[in-house]
C-alpha cells in the first residue's frame, strides 16, 4: 500500500468528516510525544558515549553492543518525532481552519518543514496552483523567540527559484508559483482570497490533492535524529 502524505492526509480526514476534538489539549499531546522523542535522543547519546569509551578501552564487542543499543533509541526518537509532526499538522490544518491554499507549519522541525513544503510545492505546481501562502508563525515559542520556521521556508524557496516575500499579516509567507512578477493578491482580515471563483477552485483542488499520495511520511523517517 502507499504511503499517505501529511498532506493528503488532510484532505482525506475532510472528505470523512473529521473535526478536532474540542476536549483534547493539542499542545499537551504534542509536547507529550516531543519529550519521548527527547528521551530517547538523550539515552541514545549516553549509549553511544559509552560505546565510544568502551572502543577506546579496547573493548570492541561491548560498543558494539552499546551501538546497536544507542540505534534502537534513535529509531524510537525518529518514531516519537514522526508522531508529533503528523500530529500538529493534521490539527493545524483540519479544512475549515486553513484555506485551501495555505498550510500551517506551526510545531514542525527544520527538516520536516523542509520535507512537508517541498511536498505541498510539488503538489501545488502540478494542479497549477498559482500561489502558497504559508503560516510560519512569529517565534514566539522557539527558544530565545528565534525564528526557525520562517528562514527554513525562505531557504527552499531559494532553492526551488521561488519568489517570496512576507505577508501583511506578520508570520506568513506568500509564495509565487507563477514565477516572476506576479502581484500578491488582496486578501480579506481572514487571509482568504477575496475571488468569487475561490469556492469553485478550492472544490477542484480538494478533488486532485485527493489523488496526490506522495510519500512524505516515508521520507520524514530518520529526518530528525540528533547526530
Amino acid at each position: 500500500m502507499a504511503a499517505t502524505s501529511i498532506y493528503d492526509m488532510q484532505h482525506l480526514e475532510n472528505a470523512q468528516g473529521h473535526k478536532p476534538s474540542p476536549g483534547l489539549d493539542i499542545e499537551r499531546e504534542y509536547d507529550r510525544l516531543r519529550d519521548l522523542a527527547r528521551q530517547e535522543q538523550e539515552k541514545r547519546a549516553t549509549l553511544s558515549s559509552k560505546s565510544q569509551h568502551a572502543y577506546k578501552q579496547g573493548d570492541g564487542a561491548v560498543a558494539h553492543k552499546l551501538s546497536e543499543e544507542a540505534k534502537i533509541h534513535a529509531e524510537k526518537a525518529n518514531h516519537y518525532n514522526k508522531q508529533a509532526s503528523e500530529f500538529i499538522f493534521r490539527e493545524n490544518n483540519v479544512p475549515g481552519r486553513v484555506a485551501e491554499d495555505t498550510i500551517d507549519l506551526h510545531g514542525q522541525f527544520e527538516k520536516e518543514v523542509e520535507i512537508i513544503l517541498k511536498e505541498r510545492i510539488s503538489h501545488a505546481q502540478k494542479i497549477g496552483q498559482p500561489h502558497l501562502h504559508v503560516i510560519v508563525g512569529k517565534g514566539n515559542h522557539s527558544t530565545n523567540h528565534v525564528q526557525k520556521i520562517k528562514p527554513k521556508v525562505e531557504q527552499v524557496c531559494r532553492q526551488l527559484g521561488l519568489e517570496f516575500t512576507e505577508e501583511v499579516n506578520a508570520g506568513r509567507i506568500y509564495i509565487n508559483l507563477l514565477g516572476k512578477g506576479a502581484a500578491i493578491p488582496q486578501t480579506d482580515h481572514d487571509g482568504n482570497v477575496g475571488n468569487d471563483q475561490q469556492g469553485d477552485q478550492n472544490n477542484e483542488l480538494e478533488k486532485l490533492a485527493r489523488k496526490f499520495v506522495p510519500k512524505v511520511l516515508k521520507k520524514l523517517d530518520g529526518c530528525c535524529s540528533i547526530m
